[in-house]
């Protein structure tokens, strides 16, 4: 890890790096391959657990990196391991407990339940239910009902992001919140971010190139405003063979750039 990298990149996972039905990254190897040769970094932005995506880091390679967990409501830096700490989730809990019915949290489930929701292992379930920050759900009341039970949230003090597969409640902190902080920390000269949900959003218009990765099993994102002058753009393909189309474009473009420079 560098203290100002050239290239910093932020990913979400499900259905962005990882494809959505199957969660591999294998169709993403290559691109992390030229990512790792130019000795750029990548920050796994998701809604997953410590212990999900400390190993995953380590298995793509890029373990010296902070990462972004659970929706940006919390951060964990190179090296660390998957704390226990509860305290701050037993109390998420209680506070959503308070609120209208609606939402089947993630710890309301058995571990068979989150395999059924989502097609982990019982071993990643066991992972993703180490929770610390937040709450992912699935919301089971009528569709017409979700804003109010938003607004009440929101005045319990309660944020709610809504991903591909599920709504997420904590008490604050997005993914862009935690984008931006890591810029600031590490000023790379340029930055790629990649997403494919509403909860990205707020990152993606941070980036100088923000990528949505084509996913039709998430809510269609609407025209952004970066998609005018190509800040923005759209994969045709989904999942980890979208990802990789659009980075490695990217760094052609990018190199193409030094080249002129270079010769100018």
């Amino acid at each position: 890890m560098t203290n100002r990298p050239d290239l910093l990149v932020f990913s979400d996972l499900d259905g962005t790096l990882l494809d959505h039905e199957t969660y591999s990254w294998a169709a993403a190897a290559g691109a992390l391959n030229a990512l790792r040769s130019l000795n750029a970094g990548l920050v796994l932005a998701s809604s997953k657990t410590a212990a999900e995506i400390i190993a995953l880091r380590a298995e793509i390679g890029f373990d010296g990196w902070p990462s972004i967990v659970e929706n940006g409501s919390g951060l964990i830096q190179p090296g660390a391991n998957a704390s226990r700490n509860g305290a701050v989730y037993r109390k998420l809990r209680q506070k959503i407990s308070g609120l209208p019915k609606g939402v089947r949290g993630c710890g309301d489930m058995s571990k068979e339940e989150i395999v059924k929701r989502t097609g982990l292992s019982i071993h990643a379930a066991q992972n993703a239910q180490q929770r610390q920050f937040s709450e992912p759900g699935i919301w089971e009341g009528e569709p017409s009902e979700l804003d109010t039970f938003s607004t009440f949230a929101s005045a319990a003090g309660l944020t709610v992001q809504h991903g591909g597969r599920f709504i997420t409640l904590s008490f604050g902190g997005t993914k862009a919140d935690r984008v931006a902080e890591l810029i600031a920390r590490f000023k790379p000269k340029t930055s790629i971010i990649l997403g494919d949900a509403p909860n990205d959003v707020g990152m993606l218009e941070l980036a100088d190139y923000g990528i949505i990765v084509a996913n039709p099993a998430s809510p269609d994102l609407p025209q952004m405003l970066g998609e005018r002058t190509g800040q923005i753009r759209r994969t045709d393909r989904t999942g980890p063979k979208g990802w990789a189309d659009a980075v490695l474009k990217i760094l052609e473009e990018l190199s193409v750039g030094k080249d002129t420079k270079a010769h100018g």
